[in-house]
């Protein structure tokens, strides 16, 4: 199984509200620490909000790229519907050239909506935009001169799109939410498909997991080219009563406040703990808990090939952020080798 971060890009440490160039700094110094502590890959998420500071995560990833060596380097998710598929492939492909061969992109509709009316799209077509850009993006990835036609952006007709990524294939995953028909769309495309679980039980999702492998098969794909990874908060300290002291305030804080903006109710102390239990979403506690949480789900989804940990979402401090990742490359990852 392979473990990753992502991140947001945050400036907001709980109360402390730093500078963006303070923050993006010790964001690529984090990057810089996962690449060295031996993690797998690290994903920028995109944003355009005040409070985030990754509205174009290739530039953040192509910074990572010339001082990192081998960790590999991802959007998390790239918002395709409001995007142009030619200018994503060329943002990767570029990327993919800096990195020499580390970039990925997982792409998806966005569960937030504020690039639409940034970039003059509408929020009915949110659907529609996402399967024409997806066919165009793969295509590109696919061929170097493409002839194409769609209701959404001017026609391609023998163009051909530069620069060519290093990877013979660059590596596209389809980041999903909770909806059967994009389950479904990954499998039978032969995608590697990256679900965002934020809330609930993780095994859940069982039933639609095995929908995207049972489209998968239906398409022709083999079992080893239907890969499932995980995208889900969690937090690693050295016990499971620091983890909680130090992640569960600004948890909780975050996410009343989004459910104000969203219409959900505050967070309780009751729900946090379901979530943090053993079946919960959140991977929260010491090494040995969460190696043990991480095989537990990915038993009951029928194999996980990647996590990542969305961690800068709880006002954590910089150093606990580093502290976190340096347990998860020297404690957890050896862990999950020696449980499985």
């Amino acid at each position: 199984m392979e473990i990753g971060i992502d991140s947001f890009a945050s400036a907001m440490y709980g109360s402390t509200t730093l500078s963006s160039v303070d923050a993006m700094e010790q964001l690529l110094d984090r990057i810089v620490a996962a690449d060295q502590a031996g993690l797998d890959v690290f994903g920028i998420g995109e944003h355009h909000k005040k409070e985030f500071l990754d509205s174009a995560p290739a530039v953040i990833l192509s910074a990572a790229a010339a001082r990192t060596k081998r960790i590999r380097l991802s959007s998390a998710v790239t918002v395709l519907s409001t995007s142009d598929p030619v200018r994503v492939y060329q943002n990767f492909a570029t990327l993919d050239l800096i990195s020499r061969g580390r970039a990925e992109v997982v792409v998806g509709r966005g569960s937030a909506v504020e690039s639409y009316p940034l970039f003059g799209f509408e929020l009915k077509d949110y659907d529609a935009l996402f399967k024409e850009k997806l066919d165009l993006l793969l295509r590109i990835r696919d061929q170097e001169s493409i002839t194409w036609a769609g209701k959404f952006r001017p026609a391609l007709v023998n163009q051909p799109i530069y620069p060519r990524a290093l990877q013979e294939k660059l590596p596209v995953w389809l980041g999903v939410g909770g909806t059967p028909e994009s389950f479904a769309r990954a499998g039978t495309l032969g995608m590697p498909l990256m679900v965002a679980i934020i809330g609930g039980e993780t095994e859940r999702f069982r039933p639609l997991i095995d929908l995207y492998r049972e489209a998968g098969q239906q398409a022709g794909f083999k079992p080893e080219q239907l890969k499932v990874g995980l995208h889900s908060p969690g937090y690693v300290a050295s016990s499971n009563d620091k983890a909680i002291a130090e992640y569960y305030p600004g948890y909780s804080e975050l996410w009343t406040k989004l459910g104000r903006e969203r219409g959900w109710p505050p967070v309780t102390r009751t729900q946090f703990n379901q979530l943090s239990g053993p079946k919960g979403v959140l991977m929260l506690g010491s090494p040995e808990l969460v190696a043990e949480k991480l095989l537990r789900h990915s038993e009951s989804l029928g194999g996980i090939d990647r996590f990542t940990f969305q961690m800068d979402n709880a006002g954590l401090s910089h150093e606990q952020l580093l502290q976190s990742i340096e347990l998860i490359g020297k404690e957890v990852i050896p862990l999950l080798s020696k449980f499985a």
